[in-house]
């Protein structure tokens, strides 16, 4: 599957963002998940496993506890591929940057 795939659901975009703060158990993450989009936790699980299976995060065991984290090689991935196509639009922010300035300054000038 694709990255955009992958984080096209917006229950895997969630958990990558939950685990972007750091190692947290399945439980915790199926709370917020479940209070959130109303899922059940099976469907919980088949969504970190989606994500455990393509590399977006990793899981270790502690005990009965399954602890998750997220992977950066393929958030690295979605970077450089989103990188690739800043030229699109480098030129309009630059260009606002530029009238923002330039109206700031006519508002300092006198007329």
């Amino acid at each position: 599957m694709h990255a955009f795939d992958i984080l096209g659901d917006p229950v895997r975009r969630r958990l990558v963002e939950l685990l972007a703060d750091g190692e947290q158990s399945a439980g915790s993450l199926t709370e917020v998940v479940r209070t959130e989009f109303g899922i059940s936790q099976p469907a919980v699980s088949a969504h970190l496993r989606v994500l455990r299976e393509s590399g977006f995060a990793s899981v270790r065991a502690e005990g009965t506890r399954r602890w998750y984290a997220v992977e950066t090689a393929p958030l690295r991935e979605v970077s450089d591929w989103v990188d690739r196509y800043g030229r699109f639009w480098e030129q309009r922010v630059d260009a606002l940057e530029t009238e923002i300035r330039r109206t700031r300054r006519s508002r300092r000038t006198p007329s």
